[in-house]
C-alpha cells in the first residue's frame, strides 16, 4: 500500500495492480482509495492478469492521449454567482438579469427542473439595491408540508394551533428588506396563495392566530417549473396572483438546448470540486467530452453536475475517460454515433475502428476518410484517427481531413458555425481557431 502510494504521488498515470495473499477488506478498500487499478488475490488464473494488464495499458495509452499541460477554459472566480454559459440563450438571460436587478419588481423564473432558476434569483438580488448584507431566503413550496406552510411564511403565535408553544417570525419577516424566493410556486395551496396576494398588494402579513398586521418590505421571486397558464385555466392557480408574479418573466433553458456551454460548466464543476480537495481530476477526454454533449440531459445542469463527480470519482489519473462516464452515457452516445443522432455529421455506416486503424496513409484521399467517419462527431474521429498516425505524411492527411470535415459541415448548415461547431462536436471558439489555422475558405 505504501509503495502505491508513493507511485501514484510520482504520477497519478501509473497504473498499479496489487496482488496478495490477504484478500481482508481492509486491504481491498485501502488499495482502491488509494488509487490501485486493481486488486487481485493469491491464488489467480493467469489469462486473467494477462487481460487486466492489457486493461492497464490500455488506461495508460488512453491517458498519455490526453493533453497532460491543464488549460481552464474558463476563471471560475468570473463566476461568483454559478451561473456558466455564454450561448445565445444564455446571453438573454443575463440580459434579463440585469434589466430586472436595477428595478424592484416582482420576477418570475420559469424553467425544467435542474435548470438554475435559485441561481439566477441569487444573481438578480446580488445585483440590485437590496444586495451586500440584505437577507436573500429561499423557501421550497413543494417540500412544506400544506399545514405548515403558511406558518412558515407568515409566522404564528403562540397557541395558535397544537405545538405552536410561542410565538415564532415567518419568513416574510425574517426576510424584512431583502429577497424572498419561492420556488416551486405551483405547488402553494389557495389558501396560501390568498395571503400571498394580500402581501404583495399591501406590504401586510398577518401571522397565523393573529389579530393584527404588520408591514414588511419584501422584494418577490418566484420560479416553478410548471405551466402556470394551465394551471390558471384548471382553476389550480389564482389568476390575480399569477399577473401580480408575472410582471418580468426569465425562462431559463434547458441543457440539451445549449449545448455549446456544456464544455465550460464542466470546467467549472472540476474546477470548485478540485479547489474543494473532491478530486484530483482537472480535465476530461475529448471522446469523453463529446459524449456529453451527445446526451439528452433531462436533469439538465444537476444532472450533469452528479455525472461529473461520479465519474471523478472512478477516474485514474487527472483526467474523466469516455470509458469513465455511466454506462447510460455512453451507450447514448454509441446509439447516436451509429445512429445517426443529433450530433452526428451525416447519415451513414458506423465507423469501422478497425479500418481506421491501418494507417491514414494507405486512404487515398482526406474525402474517402470523411466517407469512412461521417456516422461520428468531429472529436470523435480525431481520436481514432491520431491514434493511427504513424507518419509526417499521416499528420499532413490528417490536417486535410479536418479542413474537410470543417468546410463539408458549414456548408450543409448554410455558414451557421455555431450549428456546424454543434454537429462537430467542438466548441465555437475551437471552431474559429481551426478555421484561421488553416485558412479555410467557404
Amino acid at each position: 500500500i505504501e509503495t502505491l502510494r508513493h507511485l501514484k504521488s510520482v504520477d497519478s498515470r501509473f497504473m498499479v495492480i496489487l496482488m496478495t495473499g490477504y484478500g481482508t477488506t481492509q486491504t481491498a478498500i485501502e488499495a482502491m482509495k488509494f488509487g490501485a487499478f486493481d486488486y487481485i488475490v493469491k491464488p489467480f488464473d493467469v489469462k486473467k492478469v494477462l487481460g487486466l494488464t492489457e486493461r492497464a495499458f490500455s488506461k495508460v495509452r488512453e491517458l498519455t492521449e490526453v493533453d497532460v499541460e491543464y488549460r481552464p477554459l474558463i476563471n471560475s472566480a468570473d463566476y461568483n454567482e454559478g451561473i456558466v454559459g455564454k450561448s445565445e440563450a444564455m446571453r438573454e438571460v443575463f440580459k434579463s438579469i440585469g434589466q430586472v436587478a436595477a428595478t424592484d419588481v416582482t420576477v418570475m423564473i420559469t424553467g425544467e427542473s435542474g435548470t438554475g432558476k435559485e441561481l439566477v434569483a441569487r444573481c438578480i438580488q446580488q445585483h440590485s439595491l437590496r444586495g451586500g448584507s440584505k437577507p436573500f431566503v429561499a423557501i421550497n413550496c413543494a417540500a412544506i408540508p400544506e399545514n405548515l406552510i403558511e406558518s412558515e411564511l407568515f409566522g404564528h403565535e403562540k397557541g395558535a394551533f397544537t405545538g405552536a408553544l410561542e410565538r415564532r417570525r415567518g419568513t416574510f419577516e425574517l426576510c424584512d428588506g431583502g429577497t424572498l424566493f419561492l420556488d416551486e410556486i405551483g405547488d402553494m395551496t389557495l389558501p396560501t396563495q390568498t395571503k400571498i396576494l394580500r402581501v404583495l398588494q399591501d406590504g401586510e402579513l398577518q401571522r397565523v392566530g393573529g389579530s393584527g398586521t404588520m408591514k414588511v418590505d419584501v422584494r418577490l421571486i418566484a420560479a416553478t417549473n410548471k405551466d402556470l397558464e394551465a394551471l390558471v385555466a384548471a382553476g389550480g392557480f389564482r389568476e390575480d396572483l399569477y399577473y401580480r408574479l408575472n410582471v418580468v418573466r426569465i425562462k431559463l433553458p434547458p441543457l440539451r438546448e445549449r449545448r455549446e456551454d456544456i464544455p465550460e460548466i464542466v470546467d467549472f464543476i472540476l474546477q470548485r470540486l478540485f479547489r474543494a480537495k473532491a478530486t484530483r481530476v482537472k480535465q476530461v477526454s475529448a471522446q469523453g467530452l463529446a459524449a456529453l454533449q451527445r446526451h439528452s440531459w433531462p436533469g439538465n445542469i444537476r444532472e450533469l453536475e452528479n455525472v461529473i463527480q461520479r465519474s471523478a470519482v472512478v477516474a485514474q489519473g487527472e483526467a474523466i475517460l469516455f470509458r469513465d462516464l455511466p454506462q447510460e452515457i455512453r451507450d447514448e452516445a454509441t446509439a447516436n454515433s451509429s445512429g445517426g443522432g443529433e450530433l452526428a455529421v451525416d447519415q451513414g455506416e458506423p465507423v469501422d475502428e478497425v479500418a481506421i486503424g491501418t494507417g491514414i496513409s494507405e486512404v487515398e484521399s482526406a474525402a474517402q476518410v470523411v466517407e469512412a467517419v461521417s456516422a461520428v462527431s468531429f472529436a470523435e474521429a480525431c481520436d481514432l484517427l491520431y491514434a493511427s498516425v504513424r507518419s509526417e505524411t499521416d499528420v499532413e492527411l490528417l490536417q486535410r481531413l479536418e479542413v474537410e470535415m470543417i468546410r463539408r459541415t458549414i456548408h450543409e448548415t448554410g455558414g451557421n458555425q455555431a450549428k456546424a461547431a454543434r454537429i462537430l462536436g467542438i466548441t465555437r471558439a475551437t471552431l474559429r481557431k481551426r478555421i484561421d489555422t488553416y485558412s479555410i475558405k467557404f
